[in-house]
């Protein structure tokens, strides 16, 4: 059962930054529970304000949606109701409200509502679809923009009229007119997550469009680097910024972005750099190459003891 209520969860996301977990897999690309359930333990020590169980760089579009329910329900053990739990819902109307009722059956606090499959929908068609998961649901639900599922602002507040659940909404677009024309029209109705791969690139402008908080994925290897360049945009720390910007975050998205699908093996890659493994990526994604590898090893090295805890 669920320990936040709708509006209370996006209260308590909207406090601090939050953390997608990499979902652990064996060398045979099964679901890896007990490593993940140690390293969703160590990633609460570091305190985010909610985790996205089986997101996007949980490889949800990879897993089952019995593994998908696995990792939900296992992630909610872990965090006692320390902190919210959401959980990856999407692809077609039918099967994303199959996946909101299992995500509300594992106990957990909210869900993050990815695009759905393949199509490009009409926004008549988008919004028809949102409503009836929202409507499926009593957990409150965080609408994720990005891809083939960008819903504009005058259909988001029309949303929000008909479903008092929907309580915040991701960007994974960077269309800022229209982020400025959302939060306009809806003010504070919603929570604003930041949600453009490797958030921090983007998180003091969007600070100032009134995204209350981003989604890091760095959380999952560099926690204490998170959290210092979170601290540092909330506080306007410039130089601060600027240097994490300069040093570390850029080069990590030039690694990134040398292959399709890096921005979910680059995560991985980086938690066994740290002596936290996750296990390979499964198809159709592939893992960093060599030398893609190497450099990320060496960047991360620059930056010194980055992880809390014991290496495992």
């Amino acid at each position: 059962m669920a320990q936040f209520a709708p509006q209370p969860m996006a209260e308590a996301i909207a406090r601090d930054l939050l953390s997608f977990p990499i979902t652990h897999m064996t060398d045979e690309l099964a679901f890896d529970e007990q490593r993940f359930r140690e390293h969703l333990e160590w990633i609460i020590g570091a305190g985010p304000a909610g985790v996205f169980a089986a997101g996007g760089t949980g490889e949800f579009f990879s897993l089952t949606p019995d593994e998908v329910e696995k990792v939900t329900a296992t992630s909610v053990e872990v965090t006692r109701g320390r902190l919210p739990v959401l959980a990856g819902v999407g692809y077609g109307t039918a099967m994303a409200i199959d996946l909101a009722r299992r995500a509300e059956r594992a106990g957990a606090d909210g869900i993050l509502l990815l695009p759905p499959y393949l199509i490009n929908a009409s926004q008549q068609g988008l919004a028809a679809h949102v409503e009836a998961v929202c409507r499926a649901t009593s957990l409150g639900v965080i609408l994720y923009n990005r891809d083939n599922a960008i819903v504009d602002a005058e259909n988001v507040a029309r949303l929000c009229e008909r479903c008092p659940n929907l309580v915040g909404l991701k960007d994974g677009v960077g269309d800022i007119e229209l982020m400025v024309r959302t939060r306009s029209l809806l003010g504070d109705r919603l929570v604003y997550v930041g949600g453009l791969p490797t958030a921090e690139t983007f998180a003091r402008p969007y600070l100032a469009m009134g995204v209350a908080t981003y989604s890091s994925a760095l959380f999952n290897f560099m926690p204490n680097f998170a959290r210092g360049f979170y601290n540092a945009v909330r506080a306007e720390d410039v130089p601060t910024i600027e240097a994490g910007l300069r040093d570390f975050i850029l080069p990590y998205t030039a690694i990134r972005n040398r292959g399709r699908g890096y921005a979910v093996a680059i995560v991985k890659a980086g938690a066994r750099i740290v002596g936290r493994p996750g296990g390979p990526v499964r198809p159709p994604l592939t893992d960093l190459d060599a030398k893609s590898y190497a450099d990320l090893e060496a960047l991360i090295a620059g930056h010194g003891d980055v992880a809390p805890g014991p290496r495992k």
